[in-house]
């Protein structure tokens, strides 16, 4: 497996991976998870927000299999990061690719000395690469009730805090 940055001629492959990640268990794509995911990966290329370099594919065989994308996210005016989508092929999850696009995701975040990490997820999954309960950060999710779901992952000692805020994209969920 390889993971790189994504190029324009991924596109098509990356909306599959999310639409094929997201179907229901008929493996028809559910018409509001198609225009969550697979639409928000595509709106979120489109504005001052997107970040070329944390829009991650994952690559087994010359077949992309994954991929996660970070773009420009606010924590009390100041600059952070927001995390997702992500999504993994069906036939690919369970083998660890999940683990090394955010693992590779933290790692670009690092390079260029971002300072915090939010995301909406399992707990028990984003846990094991140090994100917390955005709440013990001082951080406000967007939506409180997302509760233990929101979480956070801070990148140097100084990371900001207050309400975090996604890329325009998903206010528009």
């Amino acid at each position: 497996m390889r993971i790189r940055p994504e190029t324009p001629a991924d596109y098509d492959a990356v909306r599959d991976v999310h639409l094929i990640a997201f179907a229901d268990a008929d493996g028809r794509p559910d018409d509001e998870r198609e225009a969550v995911e697979a639409g928000l990966t595509d709106r979120l290329r489109e504005g001052p927000w997107y970040l070329p370099e944390l829009s991650l594919v994952a690559e087994e065989g010359g077949r992309v299999v994954g991929h996660v994308i970070c773009t420009r996210a606010d924590v009390g005016g100041q600059q952070a990061l927001g995390l997702g989508p992500i999504g993994v092929l069906p036939d690919a999850q369970n083998t660890g690719i999940g683990s090394a696009l955010v693992n590779a995701a933290v790692a670009v975040a690092r390079d260029r000395d971002e300072r915090l990490i939010g995301l909406l997820g399992d707990p028990n999954f984003y846990g094991r690469f140090g994100f917390v309960d955005s709440r013990t950060a001082g951080i406000e999710a967007p939506d409180p009730m997302w509760g233990v779901h929101f979480q956070v992952l801070a990148l140097d000692g100084d990371a900001p805090r207050g309400a975090f805020r996604y890329a325009t994209p998903f206010d528009e969920l």
